[in-house]
């Protein structure tokens, strides 16, 4: 299936719900019903959120471009293991709710190397937001407009990549400039609705082609719906999903400004805690919403040219008209948000985590027009790296795993140790940086590019950190013990003040009884496929 033509029906209804959604922030803003002032109504849309708002905006950041094309099209691939990126998510959630968030917000911070430098002082802060910022670009964008093109080309083959990909920067970078978060916001939730039904019955559909789910199961390999593999698998070992998934998933939910930012905008610390385990609870959902129609692919198109082209192929002829027209306004809205939300992070981090920090005496003022150009700035070189994401084409979904395998490593080491363990400081915080840097970039060479170590990434991830956590370790104790950092880490005393205030709260307010419910859920859903 190499391309597809969209009818005038469904372009038509495409046109006309991309307008409509798009419209409603930006009408606003407009009307000075939600301008644009400060940093805050910026960045953290002025910190108003409410738990579902959280927790569907959450949702649907990870229901984006690259998760509709890519996870389907590794479930057409190689099976069901790409589940364990989604319920390891709830585990990680429930840290988050009962661990980091309380953290973050009693801190006051807008960025989380802001949340770095209060904890191990300014180097810290600098590196990880370089680091961050270079990742969003290079990374997340990318991947975003690779993924976007990839499909719109597919419907519109006159189309180059580059063109669509510098089409869909500029109206979301126009988006966010008029609309600020609050924006992103208000679009996610509508989005995630939308998302969740459509690919809710497309899942119906696929299911009911194929003649349901025992089909499915008959006709499949019984290897490829289990959710632990061999070590010896190539695309996801048991060994990297009990190591490195995990750090990923750390560092994904509960470092990443892109989705930590979501967060901090929630009205209080119990619509952030609510709100991120209904996120978790949503993610529980991508089994049915996009691997299960994954599955059922190969049946009904098995001789796809790529696998990325299963979610495509599934709408374009499951769907009737009018429905794929709302799937590609929905998947167009999707991008547009996504880019928006990581334009905007990154500018969160520029202008906060290196202007302000330099040139404290700026006005907020100049600090949000610095802010709306380093967004252009941004997205300029996203676009620009679209002919190197041009070739990694048939590896997209590895890529972007691959990437964050290498990366993001010592970055959670910092994080882990400096929220459990009072003794790590601003000098082991360098050592586990500098080294855990220089050991990922060893790893990347010796493993992607020479292949002469027979690690896979996620396993690489895990080797990373235990370097990281040694020389943080190691430098921690050559210097002195950190002073007035009692707001910063997480303590049984704080532990044990909370469980005191939550004995009046009723059970369904409380975030531990529903983390606990969750992870019941949880389980019931994932043992069957062990």
């Amino acid at each position: 299936m190499a391309s597809a033509e969209i009818g005038i029906i469904d372009a038509a209804v495409a046109g006309g719900y991309v307008c409509v959604l798009l419209a409603m922030p930006l009408l606003g803003a407009l009307l000075g019903r939600s301008r644009i002032t400060t940093l805050s109504q910026q960045f953290l849309g002025a910190r108003q959120a409410r738990w579902p708002t959280v927790g569907f905006t959450l949702f649907a950041a990870t229901l984006s471009a690259p998760a509709l094309v890519g996870v389907s099209g590794a479930a057409y691939a190689h099976g069901i293991s790409v589940y364990n990126y989604d319920w390891v998510a709830v585990l990680v959630l429930t840290l988050f709710c009962a661990v980091v968030l309380p953290t973050y917000l009693s801190s006051g911070v807008f960025t989380v190397p802001e949340f770095l430098e209060k904890r191990y002082g300014r180097f810290a802060r600098t590196y990880v937001s370089g680091l961050s910022i270079v990742l969003m670009t290079f990374v997340d964008t990318a991947g975003l407009l690779f993924a976007g093109s990839l499909l719109f080309r597919l419907l519109f083959p006159a189309l180059s990549l580059f063109e669509v990909g510098a089409l869909l920067s500029l109206c979301a970078g126009l988006f966010l400039v008029v609309g600020g978060l609050r924006a992103v916001l208000l679009t996610d939730t509508v989005q995630a609705v939308i998302l969740i039904s459509a690919c809710a019955l497309l899942c119906i559909l696929a299911l009911d082609a194929v003649g349901g789910w025992a089909a499915v199961v008959a006709q499949t390999a019984p290897e490829r719906l289990k959710l632990v593999r061999p070590a010896a698998d190539p695309i996801l070992p048991w060994t990297g999903l009990v190591t490195g998934l995990p750090l990923i998933g750390f560092y994904f939910w509960c470092t990443n400004q892109f989705m930590v930012q979501k967060v901090l905008a929630a009205a209080s610390l119990d619509h952030g805690r609510w709100g991120s385990l209904f996120a978790g609870a949503l993610k529980l959902t991508t089994l049915g919403l996009l691997i299960v129609p994954g599955l059922c692919a190969p049946l009904l198109f098995p001789d796809l040219a790529q696998p990325d082209q299963s979610f495509l192929a599934l709408v374009m002829h499951l769907l009737p008209t009018g429905l794929i027209g709302l799937i590609a306004g929905a998947f167009l809205v999707t991008i547009l948000s996504s880019l928006a939300s990581t334009y905007n992070a990154a500018a969160t981090l520029v202008t906060l985590d290196f202007i302000r920090v330099h040139r404290p005496q700026t006005s907020e003022k100049t600090l949000l027009n610095a802010g709306r150009a380093v967004i252009l700035i941004v997205m300029g070189l996203s676009v620009l790296w679209l002919p190197v994401m041009g070739r990694i084409q048939d590896t997209l979904w590895n890529y972007l795993q691959a990437m964050l395998s290498y990366a993001v490593p010592p970055i959670a080491t910092l994080f882990l140790l400096g929220l459990f363990w009072r003794r790590a400081n601003g000098f082991g915080a360098a050592c586990g940086l500098i080294l855990g840097t220089a050991v990922s970039l060893g790893l990347f060479v010796g493993i992607e590019l020479w292949h002469v170590v027979p690690l896979h990434f996620l396993v690489a991830a895990c080797l990373i950190f235990a370097v990281s956590a040694a020389a943080v370790v190691t430098g921690s104790l050559m210097r002195h013990a950190p002073q007035g950092i009692d707001g910063l880490i997480f303590t049984g005393a704080v532990w044990r003040r909370e469980t005191e205030a939550l004995k009046t709260v009723p059970w369904y307010r409380n975030y531990r009884w529903l983390s606990v419910g969750l992870l019941v859920v949880t389980a019931c859903v994932v043992v069957p496929f062990l």
